[in-house]
């Protein structure tokens, strides 16, 4: 039987000489691989108590809105800036060359609601910590963190931890 990382492209040297870039497209473009990649993802969640399924744009997207669907859960959106049309709640956070800003709507979540946070990578963490802050703006307690993938020579899973966070992951290479 075959693993999800059986169906990981990995791509060396790609952007820069020296990353092995690991490719989720050709997880998705094989109904076999997604549907494993789903299942895997789904099983991290068994047996926890959680209120709602939250994804990080846009990987996110694709592999909580199948899990919140399966599971009977709300999925609510995490987006970059300026891309929801009500009234939001906003985290900046810094990237490698500058800031990033991401949103949610401020009636997404409520207070005391349980939140997993899904997106499909987890590498320095930035992106799922701004997210994390988000959800506790607004009153809610992050679950869970979950991840297809993770690259843990970048340390995103310590420092979520060190800050009291869960983390899942289904895959881990080692590196960058």
């Amino acid at each position: 039987m075959k693993k999800v990382e059986d169906y990981i492209r990995t791509i060396p040297n790609f952007p820069e000489e020296g990353i092995m870039f690991r490719d989720i497209t050709t997880v998705l473009e094989d109904a076999d691989g997604f549907q494993l990649a789903i299942d895997e993802l789904q099983k991290k969640l068994e047996g926890m108590d959680f209120d709602v399924i939250a994804g990080a744009e846009s990987r996110g997207f694709v592999f909580g809105a199948p899990i919140a669907y399966n599971m009977h859960k709300p999925f609510v959106l995490i987006r970059k800036k300026g891309k929801l049309p009500c009234e939001t709640v906003a985290e900046e956070y810094d990237l490698e060359y500058g800031t990033a800003t991401i949103e949610m709507h401020k009636d997404s979540i409520k207070p005391g609601q349980k939140v997993v946070l899904i997106d499909d990578l987890i590498a320095t963490g930035g992106t799922i910590k701004a997210a994390a802050h988000l959800i506790e703006k607004l009153g809610g307690e992050v679950a869970a963190m979950l991840f297809l993938l993770e690259l843990s020579g970048l340390e995103g899973r310590k420092m979520l931890e060190d800050e009291g966070y869960r983390v899942e992951s289904v895959v881990s290479y080692p590196g960058k």
